[in-house]
């Protein structure tokens, strides 16, 4: 039992690495695993204005850099590699497998986030973070006095839409439909709003830019008409994926696949916990993050002593 961990935490994003910090403040010596990137979306993030603390901003790499350096002060240990498989199926002590090791913990604490579902046409992946965003509240302020176009027709897309005509001159909101699948109260506040019009049936086909984005390339779905419209940005809102691929058959998930937590944290396997955007549909804040994360460490601490109690 000398390599038996008191807590692995998956996922080095806003919540893994406060998780990492409060477990490390709480003597459990915790190990985070990365995966692929450290600091999750945040790094890929080019500037931050709405996280407390940082009156004049901060970028996404910054803060990410910032955050594991506190975790590592309180001894957490950041393990830059990927966890391939989990069993959690016979309860403590669980098994984390990455690449070429075996851990066994205690306790684990989930974070690996959700990934924003992308269009899949050309030009998207290489003007990322250069006129196309897929957070209008991250974002939104840096396009103040421009023209946009928001893709999609659900809430998320009405609500961003609304948000960014706090900042823009316009916001044409394409959507493959002809009728929006927003809640009626936020359709209302859309059609009522003068910086808002829609383009209806109608599908992205390309993203048009060198350094920043210029144009969109469209097609109406009914007739096949193509055009192009100039655009001085472009966010994306067609759904969010939940990165719980690893936790499938081993945690129980909403029909999307974000993992079920309770108020604090718990998941349905005792000893396992959930923070962040992989079981948070709604918020997808770095600040909101960082409070889920700070949450599943202080209630992992607390079941650890339980365990303890137990022995």
């Amino acid at each position: 039992m000398s390599n038996l961990e008191d807590v692995i935490i998956i996922g080095s994003g806003p919540a893994g690495l406060t998780a990492a910090l409060y477990a490390g403040r709480a003597k459990l010596n915790p190990l985070l695993i990365t995966g692929d990137d450290v600091g999750g979306q945040i790094a890929l993030t080019n500037e931050v204005e709405n996280y407390p603390g940082f009156p004049e901003g901060t970028t996404g790499p910054e803060l990410a850099q910032l955050m594991q350096k506190q975790a590592e002060r309180f001894g957490a240990r950041v393990e830059m590699d990927v966890v391939t498989a989990v069993d959690f199926t016979h309860g403590s002590p669980f098994t984390v497998q990455v690449y070429d090791h075996e851990y066994r913990a205690r306790s684990v604490i989930a974070c690996t986030g959700a990934t924003p579902r992308r269009l899949g046409v050309p030009g998207e992946k290489e003007l990322t973070g250069h006129g196309v965003s897929y957070c209008a509240t991250c974002d939104g302020f840096f396009f103040a006095g421009k023209d946009v176009v928001v893709v999609g027709g659900g809430d998320s897309a009405i609500e961003e839409a609304l948000f960014l005509t706090h900042f823009v001159n316009s916001v044409r909101v394409v959507h493959r439909r002809d009728q929006l699948r927003a809640d009626p109260i936020l359709q209302h506040r859309a059609r009522a709003n003068e910086k808002i019009s829609f383009v209806w049936d109608t599908v992205v086909k390309e993203l048009v830019g060198d350094s920043t984005v210029e144009a969109v390339k469209v097609k109406n779905v009914k007739t096949g008409e193509r055009s192009r419209m100039a655009t001085n940005g472009v966010f994306i809102y067609v759904g969010h994926v939940p990165n719980s691929d690893l936790f499938k058959g081993q945690l129980e998930m909403d029909e999307v696949g974000y993992v079920i937590t309770g108020k604090f944290m718990h998941t349905s396997v005792p000893g396992v916990f959930a923070a962040g955007e992989i079981q948070d549909p709604h918020f997808r804040q770095v600040a909101t993050s960082v409070g889920q994360g700070c949450a599943a460490a202080i209630e992992c601490e607390k079941w650890l002593a339980q365990l303890e109690d137990r022995a």
